[in-house]
């Protein structure tokens, strides 16, 4: 079976230390913001005060507020592309293609959840965009490696686009925030539709309704 090896994509050039360190500092200050206020609370003043440095500092590392939302996805990407690619199983390597799957599609649910707000932001801004991305190009990949690797049989490539097409804020807000639906539920509805998606490929031709 050919493997793909993929790599980290949207890495940074090095940094010297005292700027990797604030640069540390300032993304969890706006994470915690995000997290116990919403991004309405983050503001390039409140960033600061909440680093503990000078909204100067702040100002010249990331421009603005818009410039440091996108600076959080891309943190918070990196750190979950190197989950899958070199993490601990089943997430990471090591895993039947199957579970790593499953595993996959889980930790994206719950990125979404987690960052839904801060996603929806940037999907409002440009909804086509998502699919000229390269974090969209990097999730289609290594979902196709894996269908491959599980369902060498199947139209991966149409498949992995049709896995990923729900895993939208947009839809999470609505089943979070008015369906009122947990993560777990969300995580049991893909179980499901990985399920009846191998039913499908083992049985392929059924009758309709009425017919004999």
């Amino acid at each position: 079976m050919t493997r793909i090896e993929l790599s980290v994509t949207g890495q940074a050039p090095p940094e010297r230390a005292d700027a990797a360190r604030n640069r540390r500092k300032i993304l969890d200050a706006a994470s915690r913001l995000v997290r116990e206020q919403g991004p309405q609370a983050v503001t390039m003043n409140a960033v600061a005060h909440a680093a503990g440095m000078g909204v100067g500092t702040v100002y010249r590392r990331f421009g603005d507020a818009s410039q440091l939302f996108l600076a959080l996805l891309d943190d918070s990407e990196q750190r979950f592309q190197q989950a899958f690619l070199s993490g601990p199983p089943p997430l990471g390597p090591g895993a039947p293609a199957a579970e790593r799957l499953r595993a996959f599609l889980h930790a994206l649910a719950d990125r979404i959840v987690e960052q839904r707000e801060i996603m929806q932001l940037a999907e409002a801004a440009s909804p086509s965009a998502r699919y000229s991305s390269g974090v969209y190009a990097m999730l289609f990949a290594h979902t196709s490696m894996l269908l491959r690797e599980a369902r060498p049989e199947a139209d991966t490539a149409m498949l992995a686009h049709l896995l990923l097409a729900p895993f939208v804020p947009s839809l999470f807000e609505h089943l979070t925030m008015r369906r009122g639906m947990t993560s777990e539920r969300i995580k049991a509805g893909i179980d499901d539709l990985l399920g009846v998606a191998h039913d499908v490929s083992q049985d392929p031709v059924r009758p309709v309704d009425g017919a004999s």
